[in-house]
């Protein structure tokens, strides 16, 4: 069904758009009044007289159990939406209330805080103090999702597009590098080419991280004349450290993320291949954040594009 602007009747209350999307989530009403501290014959009602307000049936009800209706389960995205734009204006009001005037949502692979992030926040803190700044490491994947509803304010991710309702722009250019074991044979000196490693398995991220960096990653492969065997997968940069140190696999890894961890491994720089991890930065174009600006301009983001 297509999304269109949702217009309230003054009639509805605040209170029935909550009690229909606690009931919408749980599907059973005597649990949902529960979760909402008021009995179940006045959820009913309240249910009830929304279904007439809107003009249309929401549940379908019977002995058994309580469905959405198509038309249910639209309003439940468009309430859901609605009750947190209210929700963030009402934390907003707060924080005005309270001196601050914008709060920003920061969403980030880890790597950025080995690069651009510290020195944001620096900036931030000394040409903007006002400025209220909350972090949370998230996957590629994650990041889109909270930008795109405005959970997030920026995201720092390694993607070579996205929404076209986001703004995007490289950041940070980094080389790879190759982990291994601190006790293995290979060093910087005696390390010539990755096809010495083709005997050797790989703990590799997963592609679900990013299908372009992982595309990216398997490039330094093809180059050097092999398909690696591949131990193990995963996101976190930590989790594939810790299997490299116990001789499990060796990795290939943005260069900066060797300046994070202290653990027993070697990082070998492969700068001398052309791949490049790009760090890029995104946000929602129509985000009303004010402070959101400041951190477009820390960041050098180009007017032009924002």
């Amino acid at each position: 069904m297509k999304r269109v602007p949702l217009n309230l009747d003054p009639q509805i209350e605040l209170r029935q758009l909550r009690y229909f999307l606690e009931l919408a989530n749980q599907l059973h009403f005597r649990k949902a009044a529960a979760s909402l501290l008021i009995s179940q014959p006045a959820l009913s009602r309240q249910i009830k007289q929304l279904e007439i307000l809107v003009g249309v049936l929401l549940f379908e009800r019977d002995s058994r159990k309580v469905q959405l209706t198509e038309a249910g389960r639209f309003y439940q995205s468009e309430v859901t939406l609605i009750l947190q734009e209210i929700d963030k204006s009402h934390r907003l009001l707060k924080q005005l209330a309270a001196g601050v005037r914008a709060e920003i949502k920061v969403g980030f692979l880890g790597s950025a805080m080995q690069t651009v992030i510290p020195e944001m926040l620096l900036e931030l803190e000394s040409g903007f103090p006002e400025i209220k700044t909350s972090l949370e490491e998230l996957s590629n994947i994650a990041q889109i999702e909270g930008v795109l509803s405005q959970r997030l304010d920026l995201g720092f991710v390694r993607l070579t597009q996205v929404s076209e309702h986001l703004g995007m722009y490289p950041l940070h250019q980094d080389s790879f590098s190759l982990v291994v074991p601190q006790d293995h044979f290979l060093n910087e000196s005696n390390f010539h080419s990755l096809a010495q490693c083709k005997d050797q398995p790989f703990i590799l991220f997963d592609a679900s991280y990013s299908p372009q960096y992982y595309a990216n990653i398997m490039s330094l492969f093809e180059e050097a004349g092999f398909i690696p065997k591949t131990s193990h997968k995963s996101v976190h940069a930590q989790t594939i450290f810790t299997l490299v140190a116990k001789g499990l696999g060796l990795a290939i890894v943005p260069t900066a993320l060797q300046k994070g961890f202290q653990m027993k491994l070697r990082f070998i720089s492969l700068e001398h291949m052309k791949q490049r991890a790009v760090l890029s930065l995104i946000w929602n174009k129509k985000s009303r954040n004010k402070g959101l600006s400041h951190c477009l301009d820390v960041l050098n983001v180009p007017v032009a594009i924002r």
